[in-house]
């Protein structure tokens, strides 16, 4: 019956059941969003609006029962007690969760548990209303039987907006076709301290290249196009300066003044906001003292008041408590927490914290108005994804439709558009495919150590390890094998093995590098980060809470790499790692050297591809690698002057941003500025003169000559990926408009300088200028 139709028939009913038929506004789709959020939240308790900005952790919320899923005694205990608003990781499976392939949920079952989940809500609380599933998906779902991509250091080194667009929107369907509907990612920390355990999750040291790459990825999401049926709500991590922590300890203060705040920090969440992004989770550091968790200058002053920002907030999980627990401000939970909602953090992950804001209400210690905004930031986006007319998902159609051919090529191309050619002497790669390989190292047949943190149990076969993608490329007589050592166990070794299998073979492939594999033996904090520890020695040496005081390969990788150079075999070296590891002998002694990253469950064949010359590897470093600590902070765009030699050693980087090598060359010809209203175009000639296909990433820099407050060396302004055929040719041009040629100055304002001298730099790293002109 259609809504005239209702009326006409609750006119001619009894006064009584007239009032039946009468529907709340709220649950009107005809009414304007606004009006709707107004109505319900008219209607809601105290405890139902505190309700909503809980987001308690998930996987306990369901129950398997053979192949169907029912919700769990504690969901409806939770509900009860404290009518929730949200969950996170419902889906999630690692060890810290104890969730398996055996007793987790693959997506058709993921679907039905959402869908029962929903139900409940619909019909279990007084107003109906459908619940909020937040999940994390840095580099596809962290769910069973999803995609996995690259991590996010490996997307940032393909330089490829538009490529990482379709990967989010990947991303996005599967997340949604289980019946989710927050994204947690991308992770915009500008990393600029190696030791720092999530460098993975970034996207390196840049604000313009981790900016442009949001941008893309949010679009994909579909952030700002809620109801589209597979748009997320993307949750931006972590504001602000979370990637900078003192002594690279994960969580620790951040000691970052305002303006470099505005100058590199904030500009990549502003550009993911502007892309359409209506989630943020503040960090769990400190800047200046003041906890990001209650920070009312970040969240309500630069977030609300100055962008505009008409989305919702939410805590890191704990990191309200960790308000009073950790940084020592607050006396007492409910204190931390008043503080928090006063700020502007809207949700609570954990939803341990906010539950004290009831009786913080009712002391006078906060007014519930605020509560009320908090609230209706959340209603809002509920309105606008449509929950309250589609709760449900179509299990059928996720068990279809996710983890797909189509995905899984994706996956792939992704991995391949990452690898970073750091070496290649005498151009000894590509390898041609009638040689015999000895694959040697750690890495080169580890299926999890390909994934990298935040990735669900993987079922047998579902990822292609680096001995595997070369298996693919070679017979089997062709390939040996040997593990050689182990990535931190130093008892775990079979060295001579490894060399005899060296000596039989024309060249040598060592896979080396680091794991954030996280397994049944780690402990785990209660956010969910690994805890070191010298009694548990697994693999892992990166990923969330292991932070590293070296940056050398551990065990006995070294002394595997220099046996292996003594049989004066042609020596590839292939790197797996979260973070810039120490490359200095690799850099000297191997023959050709790659950087991978953790490149996903493809990232076995996209090496082999590239090793063997299917692809041509165009990947470029997004975080300059240092030679050692000592050179900590290296990041290319420091400000001036410019740095002077060490005692012991050069003050560049061994590898410097922007950097990457191809099998084919480029030159770059006739640079051309013209002033056009408000901006400039710069344009110049690219061209492929190798004898092969390939893709070049052409950058263009800037450095301001004299300004009102100290500017960076260079700073990156635009990139493009060029692909071109052997010979071929291509006018490449950017625009720089004045918010480009803007500084932050001395008063903190955003202002073109027009007295100020331009040069601009077209080069293909940060180090390598091809182009010079000034404006």
């Amino acid at each position: 019956m259609n809504r005239l139709g209702l009326l006409t028939c609750c006119f001619f009913l009894s006064a009584p059941l007239t009032a039946f038929c009468q529907q709340p506004l709220y649950k009107d789709a005809n009414q304007p969003i606004a009006l709707r959020t107004k109505d319900l939240i008219q209607r809601m308790t105290l405890k139902e609006k505190v309700g909503q900005l809980l987001s308690p952790l998930g996987w306990e919320m369901y129950e398997r029962q053979g192949n169907q899923v029912k919700v769990s005694q504690k969901f409806k205990e939770l509900v009860k007690e404290k009518q929730i608003g949200m969950l996170w990781a419902t889906f999630r499976a690692d060890p810290w969760t104890q969730k398996t392939l055996a007793n987790g949920l693959n997506p058709e079952m993921s679907a039905q548990a959402a869908n029962e989940l929903q139900r409940y809500m619909l019909t279990n609380t007084r107003l109906g209303i459908p619940i909020f599933l937040a999940e994390e998906a840095p580099h596809g779902h962290m769910a069973i039987g999803t995609t996995v991509f690259p991590t996010g250091i490996g997307q940032a080194s393909t330089w490829n907006p538009a490529l990482l667009k379709n990967m989010a929107e990947s991303v996005a369907k599967e997340v949604r076709l289980q019946g989710g509907h927050i994204s947690y990612g991308p992770v915009l920390d500008l990393s600029r301290d190696p030791r720092w355990s999530r460098v993975e999750e970034s996207y390196g040291e840049d604000p313009v290249l981790t900016g442009k790459l949001a941008a893309s990825i949010i679009t994909g999401l579909g952030a700002g196009k809620l109801e589209n049926p597979y748009s997320t709500i993307a949750t931006l991590k972590h504001f602000v300066a979370y990637a900078i922590p003192e002594g690279g300890h994960n969580g620790a203060a951040a000691s970052v003044g305002e303006r470099e705040l505005r100058e590199y920090f904030l500009p990549p969440f502003q550009s993911a906001i502007n892309a359409g992004a209506k989630s943020i989770m503040a960090a769990y550091n400190s800047i200046d003292g003041i906890p990001c968790s209650s920070n009312s200058f970040l969240l309500t002053d630069i977030l609300r008041k100055e962008w505009g920002f008409k989305g919702f907030t939410v805590s890191d999980l704990g990191s309200i408590e960790g308000i009073k627990g950790s940084h020592r401000i607050a006396r007492d939970y409910t204190e931390a927490a008043v503080l928090a909602v006063s700020a502007g953090l809207d949700a609570d992950l954990g939803g341990n914290a906010y539950p004290n804001l009831i009786a913080a209400v009712a002391q006078g210690k906060i007014e519930e108005r605020l509560i009320d905004t908090a609230v209706s930031r959340i209603l809002r986006l509920k309105f606008e994804m449509g929950l309250f007319e589609h709760p449900f998902v179509i299990p059928q159609k996720a068990k279809k439709e996710i983890k797909t051919k189509e995905n899984i090529n994706l996956s792939r191309q992704v991995a391949r558009e990452s690898i970073i050619l750091l070496e290649n002497k005498n151009s000894v790669l590509p390898l041609k495919k009638g040689i015999k390989v000895a694959v040697v190292g750690p890495n080169a047949d580890n299926v999890y150590n390909m994934l990298g943190d935040y990735t669900a149990p993987q079922p047998e076969g579902s990822v292609t390890t680096v001995l595997q993608g070369i298996r693919s490329k070679l017979s089997a007589s062709a390939v040996s094998y040997v593990k050689g050592c182990a990535i931190r166990d130093t008892t775990d070794t079979n060295i001579p093995q490894a060399l005899a299998a060296a000596e039989a073979a024309d060249v040598v492939i060592a896979v080396v590098g680091g794991s954030s594999a996280r397994d049944f033996k780690t402990e785990y904090a209660a956010t969910g980060a690994a805890i070191t520890t010298v009694s548990t020695i697994s693999d892992m040496e990166s990923g969330e809470g292991f932070d590293r005081a070296t940056l050398d390969l551990l065990g006995k990788q070294m002394d595997l790499l220099r046996a292996l150079k003594k049989t004066g075999k042609p020596l590839i070296v292939v790197y797996i790692q979260g973070r810039p590891l120490n490359m200095n002998w690799a850099k000297e002694n191997a023959d050709a050297l790659i950087c991978a990253w953790y490149p996903g469950q493809e990232g076995g064949s996209a090496i082999a591809d590239v090793l063997f010359g299917d692809y041509n590897p165009a990947g470029r470093l997004p975080i300059s690698v240092p030679r050692s600590v000592g050179q900590i902070p290296i990041h290319y765009n420091r400000k001036s002057p410019l740095d002077h030699r060490y005692v012991e050693e050069e003050a560049t980087p061994l590898y410097p941003f922007g950097y990457g090598k191809s099998y084919t060359t480029f030159t770059y010809d006739q640079l051309n500025i013209s002033k056009t209203e408000g901006s400039y175009k710069v344009s110049f000639t690219l061209k492929n003169t190798g004898t092969v296909d390939g893709e070049e990433v052409a950058q263009l820099y800037l450095k301001n000559q004299f300004a009102s407050t100290s500017q960076p060396i260079k700073q990156l302004k635009n990139f493009e990926r060029v692909k071109l055929k052997a010979g071929a040719s291509k006018l490449v041009e950017f625009v720089l408009s004045t918010d480009e040629l803007s500084i932050i100055n001395k008063d903190m304002k955003k202002v073109f300088e027009p007295n100020s001298t331009f040069t601009i730099m077209i080069g293909s790293a940060s180090d390598n200028i091809h182009l010079t002109k000034q404006i």
